[in-house]
């Protein structure tokens, strides 16, 4: 399967990068075959994909060809955007998809379009179940339910009834935005826990859970959004104890486990001895927003009543995007396209934490960066007050670079630091020093205008 991925991630990369151009004889099926050591019926099927991806096309007794493409849209290059996390749209898989559509469709026919069952497309689960034993999370089917994103799941869990009676949301300062907007639109009880590049005070933590009626908490363990950071072992492992030492649920939002390349690096739902773990996955982010599946684990003891407020607020989510997924996930296309994602995101990752450690060097004091042991495509910078966060991020913008303050990031209730974000998700490789530069030439005017 590895040989498979990587020489159709080999053959599609020569032709978009036009290494091969239209009416370019590929090499023969022999010479690839010898090249990575696989059988020429390897080779042949990989060959076969781009044809029906019309990416290239057979001529008999002479080989296969690169097919001429249709103009890609144009983006504006002149425009930095540090500002999005949302997934490149120049690494969707819209052909693969657009294949797995079809084919649902082909098999599913009728079943697709009435309304779905209580847990979701029990194929599908089936599929996430095996897939999810390669994150450590090790659950049965029975527990498994597709949501219509990971911002439903969220919704469902902050309306439904626990267990233990509590009413209180625990949330990780700063933290999701959307989500923070949602509690406080729907005026929910809520706190929040500060989290720093070390993590958060786990004593406090504790105390929190002790002393206040805490129904979940919260957390991105993995590449936290704004921050970037991820929990220790042994921080994830003390959060386990202390639910189940004062019956707190967590609520793991395990975003983007996808690019984490450290296969040590477990949820804590692997240390959950006592069902008090929610572990929340998205696929929106890997593969492309519009996809809106998620998938949540959720414990015995909160599930009639999660399917029951799901029933009423959805029925079931779409049953042809679960069936596409389905396909793409069995076919070997998603692990093909993690990979491939993985692959430009950690190179634009390692030239992020490149230019912003060597304008740590050169800083005057304007801005802290610190280091995460574990890069993400997203991470933020601490501002010094004299630096004004949204005249800055003005006068960037008018040098077409986009970025962003974390003041969304908080509740309005809690203090807020001077975070300025920066993800590197939407933004071209060769862009993100130029861009960086362009950001650290305007904060250090402050220096000047502050004399």
């Amino acid at each position: 399967m590895y040989k498979y991925l990587s020489l159709l991630n080999d053959l599609e990369h020569w032709i978009q990068s036009g290494e091969y151009k239209e009416g370019d004889k590929l090499p023969s099926i022999r010479m690839l075959a010898e090249q990575y050591r696989c059988s020429k019926s390897t080779i042949i099927r990989a060959l076969d994909e781009l044809e029906q991806r019309h990416m290239v096309y057979s001529v008999a007794k002479s080989g296969y060809y690169v097919m001429k493409r249709k103009q890609p849209r144009h983006r504006d290059r002149s425009t930095v955007d540090f500002s999005s996390s949302a997934p490149d749209p120049e690494v969707f898989p819209y052909l693969d998809f657009q294949q797995c559509i079809n084919k649902a469709i082909d098999i599913y026919k009728n079943e697709l379009f009435v309304y779905g069952t209580r847990q979701g497309l029990p194929s599908l689960i089936k599929v996430i179940e095996k897939q999810l034993a390669n994150y450590q999370v090790f659950t049965s089917a029975d527990h498994i339910y597709i949501t219509s994103g990971i911002q439903q799941a969220l919704a469902l869990l902050t309306t439904i009834p626990f267990p233990n009676g509590k009413d209180t949301i625990l949330i990780e300062q700063p933290g999701y935005h959307l989500y923070i907007e949602y509690v406080e639109t729907h005026n929910v009880p809520v706190l929040g826990i500060e989290r720093t590049s070390e993590g958060i005070d786990l004593q406090e933590l504790e105390r929190l859970f002790q002393t206040q009626r805490i129904k979940f908490f919260y957390t991105m363990p993995r590449f936290h959004n704004p921050l970037g950071t991820s929990y220790s072992q042994q921080q994830k492992k003390t959060i386990a104890k202390l639910a189940e030492r004062y019956d707190v649920y967590i609520v793991e939002d395990d975003y983007l486990a996808d690019l984490d390349r450290d296969a040590k690096a477990d949820p804590i739902y692997a240390y959950d001895r006592s069902a008090h773990v929610i572990y929340l996955k998205s696929y929106s982010k890997i593969i492309f927003p519009g996809l809106r599946v998620g998938a949540a684990v959720i414990p015995p003891s909160i599930a009639e009543p999660f399917h029951k407020y799901k029933k009423l607020l959805d029925v079931d989510s779409s049953m042809l995007s679960q069936a596409a997924l389905e396909i793409y996930i069995k076919n070997g296309m998603f692990e093909r396209h993690k990979q491939k994602i993985r692959s430009a995101y950690s190179s634009r990752t390692e030239r992020l934490t490149s230019a912003l450690e060597e304008a740590q060097r050169q800083s005057k004091g304007l801005y802290r960066y610190t280091p995460a042991g574990n890069p993400c495509i997203h991470t933020y910078m601490s501002l010094d007050k004299r630096v004004q966060g949204q005249e800055l991020m003005a006068r960037l913008k008018r040098q077409s670079i986009l970025v962003d303050m974390a003041e969304a990031n908080y509740l309005s209730s809690f203090p807020k630091s001077s975070l300025l974000k920066l993800n590197v998700s939407n933004v071209k490789i060769e862009d993100i020093e130029r861009g960086i530069e362009r950001v650290m030439l305007e904060i250090n005017k402050y220096d000047k205008e502050t004399l």
